[in-house]
């Protein structure tokens, strides 16, 4: 095994380290190597996550709707600027989840969230064993944060039934050898306390949209990770919006403003 093969390898233990202990892991999802610096240079950084809606706002396109050749491109772009585990927003896992595991993990990505877009159920848990198995095969402990967008995308449907959808899908994709699951949405607290009790603790990822409970509040309820999705870059633009505004105001850039490196 090469020099580069045992760093990724490292990496992915360190961060199916982080995703297994008690503490709830909080990634600041990036978009671009100065973001990735900027989260990277923080003491309570122990991982670093790409957003993929993020990063294809940078280069023009929809959430969904960027290439994958671009989806890595960019995602490279942060694994390079940082000496920390990366864990990559990959979409659906595109055309071949399997081809583009193994093309992630060759550009030093070791960890990745895909999605199931609600795609028929067994197609959903067979795309999720395609991606532990190139994993595996790569000889990498891929952490794959499985999302399932039962309850995201589940319409006009009860709540309990795509709740009953999340935990099905959810404890399969466990079974084939994800390491997390993923279940955007701003759930309630009785929610996420019925999506520990059927995934089990630590197994559970959630997003923080605004009016979220506090990561200290998810960890108490057993939840393993917490990301900030697209959220990260919209705070960082409407700074960029209120600058400008009031540079067409006073014209001032404000005295804190930090100095050029």
């Amino acid at each position: 095994m090469t020099s580069t093969q045992n760093d990724v390898v490292a990496k992915a233990t360190t961060l199916q380290t982080l995703h297994r202990a008690p503490e709830i892991l909080r990634v600041v999802n990036v978009w671009d190597a100065v973001s990735a610096k900027t989260v990277a240079a923080l003491p309570g950084t122990t991982a670093i996550a790409t957003a993929g809606h993020s990063i294809a706002a940078s280069f023009g396109y929809d959430d969904g709707g960027m290439p994958l050749d671009l989806a890595l491109q960019g995602a490279k772009t942060v694994v390079d600027a940082v000496d920390l585990p990366v864990t990559a927003d990959l979409d659906d896992g595109y055309e071949d989840p399997a081809e583009t595991i193994r093309r992630a993990i060759g550009l030093g990505i070791v960890g990745a969230n895909v999605e199931d877009r609600l795609r028929p159920f067994d197609e959903s848990v067979a795309r999720v064993r395609a991606i532990v198995k190139a994993a595996e095969q790569e000889g990498v402990p891929f952490q794959l944060n499985a999302r399932t967008d039962a309850i995201a995308r589940g319409g006009e449907r009860p709540l309990d039934e795509s709740i009953a959808d999340a935990i099905a899908r959810g404890k399969a994709f466990l079974d084939e050898g994800a390491s997390l699951v993923f279940v955007p949405g701003g759930h309630p607290r009785e929610v996420v306390e019925r999506l520990v009790e059927g995934l089990g603790r630590g197994k559970l990822s959630v997003i923080g949209l605004p009016g979220a409970l506090p990561a200290a509040e998810y960890e108490a309820l057993g939840v393993a990770r917490i990301s900030y999705g697209p959220l990260t870059q919209r705070v960082a633009l409407r700074a960029l919006r209120d600058l400008a505004t009031d540079l067409y105001g006073t014209g001032v850039v404000p005295e804190d403003t930090p100095a050029l490196n």
